[in-house]
């Protein structure tokens, strides 16, 4: 099925809210109950994993830096806008406090195949302070040659210089957030970046030596037309990134205040979204970009794509990911974890993050502890997201369930899908079709026993 077939009409029928699924079950389960302690056993559990099996398995780490110099009106993340020269430095404290709390209960120098720095902006730190966290990083764990080490970028918080002194950290992977090119979007959105400095930096980035370049996108913001956006991707194209990616903007200023700086009568209409998603899909595939899913595009020799086509893939909190599934360290303030059969997250304002590690404790605010049946059904969501199929026997001999008996409500469901050309069903399982790729997430969310409570709670994105 080619992507010239993904109509807007198709794309509007399946325009509906839902998780993103960069975790099952999703974060709104998170409860307060999970406490430190919690999160303790699942290190320990970690520990004797590895003494049983005699090996060490990588972990992947995750460190939020909250700051940013300016205010982004269409922002969701969680932040702390300043110009206090001090206050980066302050964090880099009590981050190497949170680092050695984990040093000393899972023990030293454990290998590492994935870091990412995101914020916030985490260029905000000066090139002394980054070299400061690396070593800190360096000093506990052992990052394995052949990881994934990335970091998101500020174009405007940046230059040559530094592009080439993140490169000799470590980093391999940038991320530059671009969100438009539309001078009059930027200023809509207060976050004016003249394209020829992007094009600039991507081009030092590349002589820096970076292995893989992705712009992020926006789609929706306030003063996009089709028109206008269509002349971004045409930059974007021209650009030539390893990896885009494109996202819905999700206006929500009940819940996120900086939105609410954001002119509502200027946005374009559900109809315009859809049709903005329609003309990226067929710009980037005429380019020979290969859709990886979820809102991610690569080249088709970038370590992503080539992942997506062996099978590889795995997802967690940063997306699409080519390392194997593993544990997931989160550090500093609002950053989620994963270890072992529970995910955990750390207080989200500063005052109760550092409160918690001046009284010796690691800042775990919530999380949530998985049972059995959150556990199956997460093996049976990542490989419908990661790999686009189900295998009966592989569930059933990993978990000694009968997969048709114990899913029998959503195969069900899934006849609707297969009519509709989403997915194929088989003796044994289904596959996600071609076309259905482009809607993983509608296949998956028949699967999430938690998301009938869950709507009523929470406003999630749609899911395109």
């Amino acid at each position: 099925m080619t992507v010239s077939l993904i109509t807007p009409e198709l794309l509007a029928r399946y325009n509906i809210s839902g998780p993103r699924y960069t975790s099952y079950p999703t974060a709104d389960r998170f409860n307060g109950d999970f406490a430190e302690c919690d999160y303790l056993a699942a290190l320990q559990q970690r520990q004797m994993r590895q003494q049983a099996a005699q090996s060490m398995q990588p972990l992947s780490v995750y460190v939020h830096l909250p700051f940013c110099q300016s205010l982004c009106y269409f922002c969701a993340c969680n932040k702390i806008v300043t110009q206090r020269s001090d206050a980066a430095t302050a964090y880099l404290q009590y981050l190497q406090r949170e680092i050695d709390l984990h040093v000393m209960h899972l023990g030293g120098k454990q290998t590492v195949s994935q870091l990412h720095l995101g914020g916030g902006t985490p260029t905000y730190l000066d090139d002394a302070q980054l070299a400061q966290l690396m070593r800190s990083i360096r000093q506990a764990f052992t990052l394995l040659p052949d990881g994934e080490y990335s970091i998101e970028v500020d174009p405007r918080t940046v230059d040559a210089q530094r592009l080439q002194h993140l490169a000799q950290l470590g980093f391999n992977r940038i991320s530059f957030g671009v969100q438009d090119f539309d001078d009059g979007v930027q200023h809509a959105i207060h976050r004016v970046q003249p394209a020829q400095q992007v094009f600039a930096l991507v081009r030092a980035a590349r002589e820096a030596g970076f292995k893989s370049i992705n712009l992020d996108l926006i789609y929706g913001l306030p003063l996009q037309t089709q028109a206008s956006f269509a002349a971004t991707l045409q930059q974007v194209v021209l650009l030539r990134p390893d990896r885009i990616a494109l996202y819905a903007y999700a206006h929500l200023p009940e819940r996120f205040k900086p939105q609410r700086l954001i002119d509502a009568y200027k946005l374009p209409s559900a109809d315009e979204k859809v049709r903005m998603l329609a003309q990226s899909l067929h710009a980037f595939s005429e380019a020979g970009y290969i859709y990886i899913g979820m809102d991610h595009f690569a080249l088709p020799d970038d370590a992503l794509a080539v992942a997506r086509q062996q099978g590889r893939l795995q997802r967690n909190f940063q997306g699409y990911s080519t390392q194997p599934d593993c544990d997931l360290i989160g550090l500093g303030v609002s950053a989620i974890g994963k270890v072992g059969s529970s995910y955990s997250q750390n207080a989200k304002t500063l005052p109760e993050y550092q409160q918690a590690l001046d009284n010796g404790q690691l800042p775990i605010a919530r999380g949530l502890s998985l049972s059995r049946d959150d556990q199956i059904r997460r093996a049976v969501i990542m490989s419908i997201m990661c790999q686009g199929e189900l295998d009966f026997a592989f569930i059933n001999a990993t978990w000694q369930i009968d997969s048709e008996q114990y899913f029998a409500a959503e195969l069900e469901q899934l006849q609707h899908q297969q009519a509709q050309g989403m997915v194929q069903l088989r003796a044994g399982g289904f596959s996600v079709t071609a076309q259905g790729w482009y809607f993983v997430r509608a296949v998956a969310m028949l699967f999430d026993i938690h998301l009938q409570t869950a709507r009523k709670q929470t406003q999630f994105s749609r899911i395109l």
